[in-house]
């Protein structure tokens, strides 16, 4: 795989990993509560740890037992398989969702509410759980460690490329915590149009990203099995 070729997909993970609606909904509402920095900025930290720490035990195990994660290989194939298929059924069940919801905020939306006022190490801890414990983003993560163990990368690359994935989950949650350091009564009317429009229109955002990366992975696991 080329090198941009293999940055560009973890990337492109990171970001599908980053698009979490509960995540993002409860870091805006942390910004536009009570002593935003401190508590936005510890949140967006445990993703952070979260996220290397997750990529770098998979990158650990995946070594230790010395799987052979090459293209067209039964390991990572029945991952792009089962990746793909997960992904593909979560964005219709959110493309269903959005139309049976209608004008109605999501369920998830009172979840956040209710999250946003625990102590802040709780927070951060439910945080954590909930971006390890979902299904399809144990398949990104899971991927993301495959491609990069297929890549056959010296330790440093490795580095790199855990970073990559790690920056592009996080995007979308350090944009907002950097605007409001950069001046926070400027931007709170958008991050106020921001919370509103993720609560009425995240289950399409999500649903859109996870067709487009679960019809992708699907691809990639029908072309493996073409090579086996």
């Amino acid at each position: 795989m080329a090198d941009t070729t293999l940055w560009a997909e973890l990337l492109a993970y990171g970001t599908g990993l980053g698009l979490s609606p509960l995540h993002i909904g409860l870091l805006l509402l942390l910004l536009l509560g009570p002593n935003p920095l401190q508590r936005g900025g510890w949140f967006v930290a445990g993703w952070i740890l979260t996220t290397l720490a997750t990529v770098t035990l998979l990158l650990t195990v995946g070594h230790t037992l010395v799987l052979d994660m090459t293209h067209g290989s039964h390991h990572r194939t029945a991952l792009d398989l089962l990746a793909g298929g997960a992904l593909i059924s979560l964005g219709l069940k959110e493309l269903l969702r959005s139309f049976a919801d209608g004008d109605e905020q999501p369920g998830w939306t009172h979840t956040i509410e209710r999250f946003v006022n625990l102590p802040l190490p709780l927070l951060i801890g439910v945080g954590a759980l909930i971006e390890i414990a979902s299904p399809d983003d144990l398949f990104l993560f899971a991927k993301s460690a495959g491609v990069v163990l297929a890549a056959g990368l010296p330790v440093w690359q490795e580095v790199v490329g855990t970073m990559a994935f790690t920056l592009g989950s996080s995007l979308l949650l350090l944009t907002p915590l950097i605007a409001v350091v950069i001046g926070r009564k400027n931007v709170l009317p958008v991050l106020q149009q921001g919370k509103q429009l993720l609560f009425a229109k995240g289950e399409l955002l999500v649903s859109g990203v996870s067709l487009a990366l679960g019809g992708y992975l699907g691809w990639q696991g029908i072309s493996g099995l073409m090579v086996i």
